[in-house]
């Protein structure tokens, strides 16, 4: 049997988003910015899923803005709105995806900001005070935290640090990477300048996202070399992967409540049978209403073998990850795991679910488990 349940990594690609995508894989493909009809058909498809998107998400189409994906709309929103507004000190916390860490990190080094780091509990929950404190020490910052942490699934109160940010006249930055497709989101209403969006992680293709920007903002081009993307991003536009995501985001809208149910009560049957399962088992960040519904991060007993556990996971047919897909090949281990001062002795696997996962793949993946478990003991 085989099991994936690495969905915070990448969904598989809907079957209708894939057929929305063909015909401009294949017969519309024109330059979207040539002036003749197989261009402008091009042309016209880009401003369709444009509007979709916009419409969904209550803003204006102007204030979309495609890219590649999550990170360079992470990159872009950082990197423009320093240079372009002058911002001298930014926050953000240890657990942020290394899109927005190493890239603010990036502009301390380069001597542009001062970056302070937030508090945050042993659940990855950010501390308001803290951030306020922070924010009354450095008014007109830059306040980059992430709407739900991609390893642990804590979500951020982001209404509330939207207020915080309102009060000191701070730009807000949130990683909605892993929220965007998987909850409604009225922006007009959320007090946050700027969004991101990776049309993977909610079954549309890779290599395409989007950046939203209030539109009170006007940030400096991040590739020049084109009038594309209102001369925000240089190059020709990506099609059909653009198309893709507006059906995929459609989808996700249309059918959110039902998914939403499904994976959540996934989850909870995943937990509590691991609980019953795995003595001594417990979970990193937070598990409750406060956490992402798609993802569970297990921190399971002390192990010799513990860094195998994926490897013979894998071996069984099922797909999990100990961290961001974005860091494989690192052998530093998970920052975020890291930054909670978890036991990193003790290994931590995370799972994570979408709409097409099922009950029996569950119980497949906690029998493994514990054969597994079982198999290290007896060794032992």
């Amino acid at each position: 049997m085989k099991v994936y349940l690495d969905n915070a990594a990448t969904t598989k690609l809907d079957e209708e988003v894939l057929n929305a995508m063909l015909p401009y894989m294949k017969e519309e493909f024109g330059n979207p910015s040539s002036i003749h009809g197989f261009g402008r058909k091009t042309r016209s498809a880009i401003e369709t899923a444009r509007k979709t998107v916009s419409k969904l998400l209550n803003v204006t189409p102007a204030e979309i803005f495609f890219t590649s994906g999550g990170t360079e709309a992470d990159n872009m929103a950082i990197v423009k709105t320093i240079e372009t507004f002058g911002i001298k000190h930014a926050i953000t916390s240890k657990i942020e995806h290394h899109a927005v860490e190493h890239t603010l990190q990036e502009m301390e080094k380069e001597g542009k900001i001062k970056l302070s780091w937030v508090n945050l509990d042993k659940k990855g929950n950010v501390d308001l005070a803290h951030l306020e404190e922070l924010l009354k020490a450095n008014p007109k910052s830059l306040v980059s935290l992430m709407h739900a942490n991609n390893e642990v699934g804590t979500l951020l109160p982001i209404n509330k640090v939207g207020e915080i940010c309102e009060k000191y006249d701070a730009i807000f930055h949130s990683d909605t990477v892993q929220t965007m497709g998987h909850f409604a989101m009225d922006l007009r209403a959320m007090k946050v300048h700027m969004v991101t969006c990776a049309a993977h992680k909610f079954h549309g293709p890779k290599g395409v996202g989007f950046l939203y920007v209030n539109n009170t903002l006007k940030l400096k081009p991040l590739i020049h070399g084109g009038a594309q993307e209102r001369n925000m991003r240089g190059g020709t536009e990506n099609v059909y992967g653009i198309v893709g995501l507006a059906k995929a985001f459609e989808i996700c809208n249309r059918e959110m409540q039902e998914h939403q149910d499904h994976i959540r009560g996934l989850k909870n049957y995943m937990r509590e049978q691991l609980q019953k399962n795995v003595p001594g088992v417990e979970f990193n960040g937070e598990t409750d209403e406060h956490s992402l519904y798609t993802v569970l991060n297990v921190l399971l007993p002390p192990s010799e073998d513990g860094e195998m556990l994926l490897f013979n996971l894998d071996i069984q047919g099922i797909a999990a990850s100990g961290g961001s897909a974005c860091s494989s090949g690192s052998n530093q281990g998970s920052h975020v795991l890291r930054g909670l001062d978890v036991d990193m002795s003790r290994p931590s696997v995370r799972f994570s679910f979408c709409k097409y996962n099922t009950k029996e793949e569950i119980d497949y993946a906690i029998g493994k488990l514990v054969e597994i478990l079982k198999i290290k003991v007896t060794a032992k």
